[in-house]
């Protein structure tokens, strides 16, 4: 039974929305960690900044740090943020420097990706040398499971880590959403053990993301698009890991109220992984949209016509990057940056659960997210270790009704654990079958 406050739904207008989507709810931390400073690496990007945003709008007592290389763009965050800020120049490629940064600090958060094709886990190690609590916003499986291989380190500096934090795939991946719905679904199933074998209930998990042009959120965003044009996607299918051409296997999901359907092809994200090995889900797919439709042809075709290597190489791939920004920008002035994220939980048994989060802008709701995530950790929610969202020794089941309050904040619908035809615009049942 779908608890009151999963099912949240904001029906303002777009001027309003704009004006008011920042106004967030004041979150007071406990009295020893009410004025902790908070480093916020890559804080003079869109993430990071929108990151800085949220914070210092939640938690007005708390110290943020924006941490980057450009000291004009420092200072100009700083300035946006007002008192209890400040600005460090720091470059995470640096390890004494970084180190030198961290031991001032309480908590690092580390937006300044993008993780693809990143070779070591620099800013956790230096973390863990300097016993300072970490949260990445990671959205690459590779970098996010070699996280986790720092799990005994973290442990013996009895430090508190969370990978993939933030919006994609924090909130959306198992502590948050899909956790949930799976959390829910176990608990339906009277007489069935407590974890859902494969012989018992087939569950059939599926991801599907939705971003107008970049989001607003930067060439970042670009660059993480294309990278993982490189990487074969990975998906399981009633327990046996399968592996497709990446931008494949296109569907039509329906969104909802202000997204409406829109297609959506796969890619290799970490959550996939981690929620069949965590959440023990079977079938687990991912897929990700954008607008205007021809940027999805032009991924399509991107994939199919550049060599892997070269989409693998971040060199390359940041000089397409550059090429590719200033016409994505003229045309993110049109399409907007809106945002959806649903999760559709199906069960043998024929019960359908989904999870559905939108926001008129990806740039303010990745940072109302990733703050939502280092409040969890401040307030003592994560346990010593590395962890991903949907581990209870990261997000503790009963902190997750906090952090998804706080992450939907200025949401145009945040629906939790309801049937697929209360949502969608054309609503009709469907039977189950078990696919992709």
């Amino acid at each position: 039974m779908a608890r009151p406050w999963l099912h949240l739904n904001n029906s303002r207008s777009m001027a309003m929305a704009c004006a008011k989507e920042s106004n967030l709810h004041r979150v007071l931390l406990p009295e020893k960690v009410r004025n902790s400073r908070v480093l916020i690496l890559g804080g003079t990007g869109r993430v990071g900044g929108s990151t800085a945003i949220a914070l210092s709008k939640l938690c007005p007592d708390l110290r943020i740090v924006v941490g980057g290389r450009n000291k004009e763009k420092g200072a100009a965050r700083v300035a946006e943020l007002g008192k209890n800020s400040e600005f460090t120049e720091v470059d995470i490629e640096e390890r004494a420097s970084l180190e030198a940064t961290l031991r001032d600090v309480d908590l690092v958060v580390h937006s300044a990706g993008p993780f693809q094709q990143a070779e070591k886990c620099t800013v956790l190690e230096a973390a863990i040398q300097t016993k300072t609590a970490y949260m990445d916003v990671c959205d690459d499986t590779s970098y996010a499971f070699r996280a986790k291989s720092y799990m005994s380190k973290a442990l013996a500096a009895n430090i508190p880590a969370i990978t993939t934090g933030g919006i994609y795939p924090g909130v959306s991946n198992g502590a948050i959403m899909a956790a949930e719905l799976v959390r829910a679904a176990r608990s339906e199933s009277k007489g069935e053990p407590e974890r859902l074998s494969y012989p018992h209930v087939e569950l059939v998990l599926r991801f599907s993301y939705y971003t107008a042009g970049t989001g607003g959120a930067g060439p970042t965003i670009l660059a993480t698009s294309f990278l993982l044009l490189g990487e074969e996607v990975v998906a399981y299918s009633k327990g046996e890991k399968i592996t497709v051409k990446p931008y494949s296997g296109m569907r039509n999901i329906d969104f909802g109220k202000g997204i409406g359907k829109k297609d959506v092809y796969l890619l290799n994200l970490p959550e996939v992984r981690s929620a069949h090995e965590i959440l023990g889900v079977p079938t687990v797919s991912a897929r990700f949209g954008t607008a205007p439709f021809y940027w999805n042809w032009g991924m399509v075709a991107m994939t199919n016509l550049l060599p892997v290597e070269f989409l693998r190489d971040r060199s390359k791939v940041q000089k397409l990057v550059e090429l590719f920004d200033p016409v994505v920008r003229a045309v993110d002035e049109i399409a907007g940056e809106r945002v959806s994220m649903r999760v559709d939980l199906e069960c043998s048994d024929g019960r359908q659960t989904l999870a559905l989060f939108s926001h008129r802008r990806l740039s303010v709701s990745v940072g109302a997210a990733a703050a939502a995530f280092a409040i969890a950790i401040l307030e003592g929610s994560t346990q010593a270790g590395v962890w991903f969202p949907e581990e209870p020794e990261g997000i503790a089941i009963e902190a997750r009704e906090a952090l998804l309050k706080r992450a939907a904040e200025g949401t145009i619908s945040f629906i939790m654990n309801k049937p697929p035809w209360m949502v969608e615009t054309d609503p009709k049942e469907l039977g189950l079958g078990i696919y992709l």
